[in-house]
């Protein structure tokens, strides 16, 4: 499946396999666009107020700060373009080296350091951070999200009383929940490669393969890869302009 991408035979490919195989797989088979440092997955995590992108949660263990700003760059066209984001903000989670330079980019709408408690209550649209932090992120934010998810249903059927309040309540609280449900979000996008790469959860079933392979559509028709590599030529031409005018 990954040769069809690279072939260009398939447009995109999601895969609920192992992430080790769709990082190697996308990162050197596919290959990286032209300027992209490092290829970062990039999942959408519910939040109080909509969804935000958390970049990096898996695949770069070693990225430095400098490509820790291109994710920040990666992320802003994203939830731009795919989301429907305007000027959307980014935020620098536990990772201090990268303030200076979020800070002095003029292209990404950075507004600071965040707090982990803060992500769920949608702060921030973008969230930057190295993949072992980001991966322990995603995961608790999943694992908490559907234990609350059962500990209030196992509450709502305890008693007599509650069963009643419940079914007054559940119209309501069904619509709530079901914005933290991390399967109505798709899949994450391996940003930043030459073809589209999403990978789902492993125990993924049929409503969250079905989000990515739409999430793969819109991805497409935005031409997200290509918008992520004419940004970064065009921001590196900045850079050796702006070099040349000092010396």
């Amino acid at each position: 499946a990954i040769k069809s991408v690279k072939s260009g035979e398939c447009d995109a490919i999601v895969s609920a396999g192992s992430s080790g195989a769709i990082l190697v797989g996308g990162q050197v088979l596919i290959g990286k666009g032209k300027g992209v440092k490092r290829a970062p997955l990039a999942p959408l995590t519910p939040t109080a107020k909509g969804v935000s992108l958390l970049i990096d949660c898996g695949a770069n263990v070693d990225a430095r700060p400098e490509h820790l700003l291109q994710f920040a760059q990666m992320g802003s066209i994203y939830m731009e373009d795919v989301v429907g984001v305007k000027n959307p903000r980014v935020a620098n989670a536990l990772v201090k080296e990268t303030y200076p330079l979020l800070k002095a980019c003029k292209n990404i709408n950075f507004i600071g350091s965040i707090e982990a408690r803060d992500i769920p209550k949608g702060e921030a649209d973008v969230i930057v951070t190295e993949a072992f932090v980001g991966n322990v992120i995603l995961k608790l934010e999943e694992g908490l999200a559907s234990t609350l998810i059962h500990v209030i249903k196992e509450g709502m059927m305890s008693t007599t009383r509650s069963k009643i309040g419940g079914l007054l309540v559940k119209p309501a609280l069904k619509d709530t929940l079901k914005t933290f449900d991390a399967t109505e979000y798709g899949g994450a996008p391996l940003l930043g490669l030459k073809g589209l790469v999403v990978k789902i959860h492993g125990s993924a079933k049929a409503k969250e393969t079905k989000t990515a392979i739409f999430q793969c559509v819109t991805f497409k028709e935005q031409r997200i890869n290509e918008k992520i590599v004419a940004h970064l030529a065009e921001e590196m031409a900045q850079a050796k302009e702006e070099k040349a005018g000092e010396q």
